[in-house]
C-alpha cells in the first residue's frame, strides 16, 4: 500500500512540474520572424526572368532570411515542390486554387523545428467559400490558406491567414478582405494573436486597406526599425522606382505585441530580381 501511494504521489508531482513548466514557457517571449512572398508564377513567357533562371537564388534568399513562417503567393505546383525540395526544414499547409492541388497556392510554410500545426484550413474568396469558386467580379478564383501555430520552445500560439487578392475586381478586393476578416473573427475565440499577409494588389489609402485598419495593425507603421524601399512591386525592371506597395504583414492590435522590424529586401544577381516583387520581412514580439 506504501509503494502504491507512493507512486501515486509521484506521477501528481511530476504533473504538477509539466504544467509549471509549461506555464514557464508560456511566460517566454516568442521572437518570431515572418515573411510574405509573391514568388512570380512558372510561365516560359518570362523569358530569362522565367522560374527556372530564378529559383535557386528566390531559395537562397529565403534560407538566408531563415523566417519562421511565411507565406507565397502565385506558387504553382511544381513551385511548391522545388521550395519543398530546397528548404528541407520547412513544411508548408494549403490548396491550390483549382482545387485538388492544383492551381496557384497561397501556402505558408514553417519552420518544423520551432513551430508546430494545430489547424490549417483554405477557402474560397466567394460566395461559396467551401468549394472551388470564383467570386464577385474576379479575373480567377482566389484562395485564402490559414493556420493556427504553437511555438514548439515557449508554447505560445498564433494564428497566420495569407491571400492573394484580385488584380482585377474592385468589388472582389473589398469583398474577400470581408469575409477573410470574417473568418478571422469567427476562428480566433480564444484571442490568439494574429499575422494577416499577402499581395493583396491594392495600396495603403485603399479601401481593403482601411477595412483591416479597425482591428489589425500594419507591421510597416508600428516598427520600430524600418528598412529597404517602401514599395513591393519591381515588375522585374531593374532600373525602374519602385513605388507601388501592394505586399503587406497585418498584425492584431495588443499591447503584448511589437514588432522590431520591417524590412522590403530588394536584393538582386546581375541585375536581375528573384521575383517581380520584393519579399517583406518582420522580426515580431509576442509576449
Amino acid at each position: 500500500m506504501k509503494r502504491i501511494n507512493l507512486f501515486i504521489i509521484s506521477l501528481i508531482l511530476l504533473g504538477c512540474n509539466s504544467n509549471k513548466s509549461k506555464q514557464e514557457a508560456n511566460n517566454v517571449p516568442l521572437m518570431l520572424k515572418a515573411m510574405t512572398y509573391n514568388i512570380r508564377l512558372d510561365i516560359a513567357s518570362d523569358g530569362e526572368n522565367a522560374w527556372p533562371n530564378r529559383k535557386d537564388f528566390l531559395s537562397s534568399q529565403i534560407l538566408f532570411l531563415s523566417p519562421d513562417v511565411f507565406g507565397v503567393q502565385e506558387a504553382r505546383p511544381n513551385q511548391i515542390e522545388d521550395l519543398k525540395a530546397s528548404l528541407p526544414d520547412y513544411k508548408f499547409i494549403g490548396e491550390g486554387r483549382d482545387g485538388n492541388g492544383e492551381g496557384e497556392f497561397s501556402a505558408i510554410y514553417y519552420n518544423s523545428k520551432n513551430l508546430k500545426v494545430e489547424n490549417q484550413h483554405t477557402f474560397w474568396l466567394s460566395d461559396s467559400p467551401t468549394i472551388v469558386s470564383k467570386g464577385w467580379d474576379a479575373a480567377y478564383p482566389r484562395v485564402c490558406t490559414y493556420g493556427l501555430f504553437t511555438s514548439l520552445n515557449t508554447d505560445k500560439k498564433f494564428w497566420v491567414f495569407n491571400s492573394h487578392l484580385d488584380h482585377v475586381g474592385g468589388e472582389a478586393q473589398k469583398e474577400g478582405m470581408k469575409l477573410i476578416l470574417k473568418k478571422i473573427a469567427s476562428e480566433n475565440n480564444q484571442n490568439y494573436p494574429v499575422l494577416l499577409m499577402g499581395d493583396f494588389n491594392v495600396e495603403p489609402n485603399s479601401e481593403v486597406v482601411t477595412e483591416i485598419l479597425p482591428t489589425m495593425s500594419d507591421s510597416r507603421q508600428i516598427a520600430t526599425l524600418k528598412f529597404g524601399p517602401e514599395g513591393t512591386f519591381n515588375a522585374f525592371q531593374y532600373n525602374e522606382p519602385v513605388t507601388r506597395r501592394i505586399d503587406y504583414i497585418f498584425i492584431s492590435k495588443s499591447p503584448n505585441i511589437t514588432v522590431h522590424k520591417y524590412a522590403v529586401f530588394s536584393s538582386a544577381i546581375d541585375f536581375k530580381f528573384p521575383s517581380d516583387h520584393f519579399p517583406v520581412y518582420t522580426e515580431i514580439e509576442l509576449k
